[in-house]
């Protein structure tokens, strides 16, 4: 059988370890080219190191397939470029990019550093952009790619403690979005895909208690493996007609999101006051205000 991705050339950012790992090794499965890219630090950025990029050319290697490492951070716009010239250097065009590299500092708001906001913000969403900038004018050259970034139901939906990692995971769908608009003329896509997996990423989890300890267990279900297979379709030419979209994927469980549309107006003919507001206006649309929801009210049943 033909691979769906023969001869592409896919970078996947954060390929070292967790989601990107198993993006990496199903693409390069799929007859793709792989640039690994990871700097190899932990969860929160510290760090360095080239071996979890390295590693995960080797396994690609040994299971037969093309691969090369790189080791520069996203989250400065001349490192994350060079990722990009690593694989027209390498493998002479670019056909796909996963946006997937991604640290953590989380803490309650009024607590949180101005440092550990901006340095989510930088690798999230600003690195998102640098890689998807560098690689935009390939594709309009070309005139074709696909970009998959990775958002955040802690973005679309909500958690506690992550203001940071929601405020970028949000901001992707929009950086996604507008790919999508300015760029479909020149058969370029552009998708978002939230995550249910365990990871290092979430593996700081309290299991103190019985319940926590149950929570941890069904999330360790959901591996990072099933996460790949439907970013390989979106890099694939049988996605040519879906851009612009929010999948989910939970376990065997594949989603659409919703994205922002109006739920409810009113209106007042003569205009309003802050008074009239206070009377009508508000009163009538409360009944479809969005309750203060978490991840976990959304998909409160265990994963298929």
């Amino acid at each position: 059988m033909a691979k769906s991705l023969q001869d592409k050339v896919i970078i996947v950012t954060g390929a070292g370890r967790g989601i990107g790992r198993e993006i990496a090794l199903l693409c390069a499965a799929e007859g793709a080219k792989v640039v690994v890219n990871d700097p190899g630090g932990a969860a929160d950025g510290a760090g360095s190191s080239a071996a979890p990029a390295e590693e995960v050319v080797e396994e690609i290697k040994k299971r037969g397939g093309t691969a090369v490492a790189n080791f520069e951070s996203v989250a400065e716009a001349i490192p994350a470029s060079k990722i990009v010239k690593t694989a027209t250097d390498h493998f002479g065009r670019l056909d796909g990019v996963v946006n997937n590299a991604g640290i953590l500092r989380d803490m309650i708001f009024h607590k949180m550093s101005v440092e550990a906001f901006e340095a989510v913000i930088k690798v999230h969403l600003m690195g998102s952009f640098y890689v998807s900038h560098a690689a935009a004018r390939i594709y309009r050259e070309q005139e074709s790619g696909s970009f998959v970034h990775f958002t955040s139901t802690s973005g679309l939906i909500g958690n506690f403690g992550q203001a940071n990692y929601a405020a970028a995971k949000l901001g992707i769908v929009g950086l996604s979005k507008s790919i999508a608009l300015d760029m479909g003329r020149f058969n370029v896509r552009s998708n978002c895909v939230s995550p249910f997996a365990w990871t290092r990423m979430i593996g700081t989890i309290p299991t103190e208690t019985e319940a926590q300890k149950a929570r941890v267990e069904k999330i360790k279900q959901m591996g990072p493996e099933k996460i790949a297979p439907v970013c390989a379709y979106l890099l694939s030419d049988a996605a040519k007609d879906v851009t612009g979209q929010i999948f989910a994927v939970r376990m065997n469980e594949i989603f659409l999101m919703s994205q922002s549309r109006p739920i409810r107006s009113v209106h007042r003919s003569e205009g309003w006051t802050p008074e009239t507001i206070a009377e009508h206006g508000m009163p009538a649309l409360q009944g479809s205000f969005y309750k203060l929801d978490r991840s976990a009210d959304i998909f409160p049943w265990d994963p298929v």
